[in-house]
């Protein structure tokens, strides 16, 4: 990777780094080059229109190419920024647990759907990662009562902390998918790990920086969906909902599973219209 230094423009340092970014396989080198250099030197977007021309400092310099050079070697975008905005409230993201991703805020939408005619609901999240769907249920719905759960020390230490940086009361409890806890819960959500292990292989490598525990289920993938369709059953109200995000692959034949264990199970599609998500009802 060439390491020549471009003229110290903020015009020419975007440049470079969608150059560097796009020779390196980033996929969106374009938008993270933006992202990187509004970020690294706390400019707002529209300083790219009106101070492109000018230069930027040595120092600040400096800092906007070590950052570059970390996002070409496949760091997630996410991790290098610290912090992002995800279905109404800011998340800081690093390695300790999954970076929510953009179709999970769909799985957020659902759950709000869900929870639409009820009163005072009690929702369960189930492997809560960041926190983001338990702090994006709290955030629109202040009269729920949010627990949230997961086996990862550093995902909830993580997960606390962005309750308090969103101002947001949600009890986190660790343990193994519902954890014990004898509900009744009106709402039981989940983006549970839903790859299958040969899936590893062709991983993208940002995807090596998410702990694994948040990515793989065994041999398809249903390893830990299972389960937890297992536990719901014993701990949603009457009426109560178990709302899942899955892989494309499973969602239609894990509904079916669960319809043969007397569920009412539909498959939902993502905005893009994959079947990804399952809402089941006992």
């Amino acid at each position: 990777m060439s390491q020549t230094l471009p003229p110290p423009t903020l015009r020419a340092w975007l440049l470079h780094a969608a150059r560097l970014l796009r020779e390196a396989g980033v996929p969106s080198p374009e938008a993270d080059a933006r992202a990187l250099v509004l970020h690294t030197l706390g400019l707002s977007a529209s300083a790219l229109l009106t101070r492109g021309g000018e230069v930027v400092p040595e120092a600040e310099a400096g800092r906007l190419a070590e950052v570059i050079e970390r996002r070409a070697t496949r760091i997630p975008l996410q991790h290098l920024l610290g912090e992002v905005e995800w279905g109404g409230v800011r998340l800081k993201t690093d390695a300790r647990a999954l970076v929510p991703r953009p179709e999970t805020e769909w799985l957020l939408h659902l759950a709000l759907e869900a929870l639409r005619p009820a009163f005072a609901p009690r929702v369960l999240d189930v492997g809560t990662g960041t926190g983001a769907l338990a702090l994006g249920v709290g955030a629109a719905r202040p009269d729920a009562t949010v627990t949230a759960t997961d086996l990862s020390l550093g995902a909830l230490t993580l997960a606390r902390e962005n309750a308090a940086l969103n101002g947001l009361d949600v009890t986190f409890v660790e343990g193994s998918l519902h954890a014990g806890l004898p509900g009744p819960f009106d709402l039981i959500v989940s983006n549970p790990p839903y790859l299958p292990e040969s899936d590893r292989a062709q991983a993208d490598p940002e995807v090596g920086h998410d702990p694994d525990l948040a990515l793989y289920a065994g041999v398809d993938g249903l390893a830990v969906a299972r389960p937890l369709a297992a536990q719901a059953g014993q701990a949603l109200a009457p009426g109560g909902a178990l709302l899942l995000e899955l892989d494309p692959r499973n969602a239609a034949p894990f509904a079916a599973e669960l319809r043969a264990e007397g569920w009412r199970a539909e498959v939902l599609p993502d905005l893009t219209g994959r079947e990804r998500f399952v809402r089941a009802r006992r």
